[in-house]
């Protein structure tokens, strides 16, 4: 009998990761755009051509890369973040897995120009479908600048499950690019679609990038919560009960810097807002957690929008109060809630006066039908 087991080559393999990691072109834009902000980029640009199928540009003025690091950077598992599994666990970036760019890479055209600002040239790289194309000197800006033309060409049977609308993908593509925009106000963003403007968001501060993302009819909507613990730190804003939604389209969560999905936080959130909205609608949101790096497993998923905490009761707990006491504090729940309430109740010592009854003293010669009670009763009403 001939064995029958045998490993898949690499191409292969990298072409079924893609589809795990890539699904779509907006997932392609929110790896790309993830290292480049890992990168210290300060100013981002993305642009993408009918609906990112065709073509997807990320421009960044970042660290750059030498030449063999952009070769390097499209090997599977190739990652600047760690050297040993410990650096796992101490992550303060978008994540670790290496996977992106050799992903994109399997399913695409790739050409990558980047310099570093202590080289005088840049570097060309070009990679197809995963192979190394060529790679030369070019002049260019310090940062790196992808272009990924046809994604999934080289993959039929991926590629038709991206031939739905172009709208369709433009929605999904700025659903992304505004998740990470709203994490960063401190890095200046620019999303176009075929060089026309969608979002240009300058950097600002964070309730600026809120409202530069979501309108300026958001602004007066918007509670602040700020709440520091030794669990967990939360800022950001809530909404008023009065702007609640039957649509969740105003709701992000964030942690060390990255969005998530938490359907238990999303319960802590409605749990404050208890009688204050109609079961119908929900509350918009802006939250940033802030955790020990070590108490958040953030690579749970190959899309890393699922998180695991460490102390995610608590987190849940800490969550529901910040935000019942942020609308407390503006007027739409009652200053004193009974059963949340803490007593202090004071230590008793043995000369401690608890209760001290007055003294009664009586009359034995009241008579109220007296003629000298009688009379000065009488005088008392004459005079009124």
């Amino acid at each position: 009998m001939s064995d029958r087991i045998r490993l898949l080559p690499e191409i292969i393999s990298n072409q079924i990761k893609a589809g795990e990691v890539v699904e779509y072109p907006s997932s392609a834009i929110k790896e790309m755009v993830e290292n480049a902000i890992d990168a210290g980029a300060t100013k981002v640009t993305v642009n993408f051509v009918n609906g990112g199928r065709d073509l997807v540009q990320i421009v960044d003025n970042g660290r750059g890369m030498s030449p063999i690091d952009a070769r390097m950077a499209f090997e599977c598992h190739a990652t600047s973040k760690i050297a040993s599994l410990d650096d796992i666990y101490a992550l303060h970036t978008f994540g670790f897995r290496g996977e992106a760019l050799s992903s994109i890479s399997a399913v695409s055209q790739v050409e990558l120009i980047t310099r570093q600002a202590d080289s005088e040239v840049g570097t060309k790289t070009l990679i197809n479908g995963g192979e190394f194309v060529s790679q030369s000197p070019v002049a260019t800006n310090v940062g790196s600048h992808f272009q990924v033309r046809n994604l999934f060409y080289n993959t039929p049977a991926r590629r038709k499950f991206i031939n739905s609308k172009e709208s369709s993908l433009s929605t999904d593509i700025k659903r992304e690019f505004r998740r990470v925009a709203l994490c960063h106000p401190e890095v200046s963003c620019t999303l176009l679609n075929n060089g026309a403007p969608i979002y240009i968001l300058p950097e600002s501060s964070l309730v600026e990038r809120i409202v530069g993302i979501m309108g300026n009819a958001t602004r007066r909507n918007l509670l602040e919560v700020d709440v520091d613990t030794s669990i967990v730190k939360i800022k950001g804003y809530v909404g008023r009960p009065a702007a609640a939604k039957q649509k969740n389209v105003e709701q992000y969560l964030f942690v060390n810097g990255r969005y998530f999905r938490s359907p238990q936080i999303y319960r802590a959130i409605l749990k404050a807002y208890d009688k204050l909205i109609p079961d119908i609608c929900s509350p918009s949101y802006f939250l940033y957690l802030t955790v020990e790096p070590d108490r958040v497993d953030v690579n749970v998923s190959p899309h890393k929008t699922e998180v695991r905490f460490a102390d995610a009761d608590d987190i849940y707990q800490i969550v529901s109060a910040a935000v019942r006491g942020t609308l407390a504090k503006s007027g739409n729940v009652g200053a004193m809630e009974f059963e949340r309430a803490a007593v202090e109740i004071p230590v008793m010592s043995d000369d401690t006066v608890v209760y001290a009854e007055p003294k009664v003293s009586d009359n034995a010669d009241y008579n109220p039908f007296r003629e000298d009670y009688v009379s000065d009763a009488g005088a008392g009403e004459d005079n009124v």
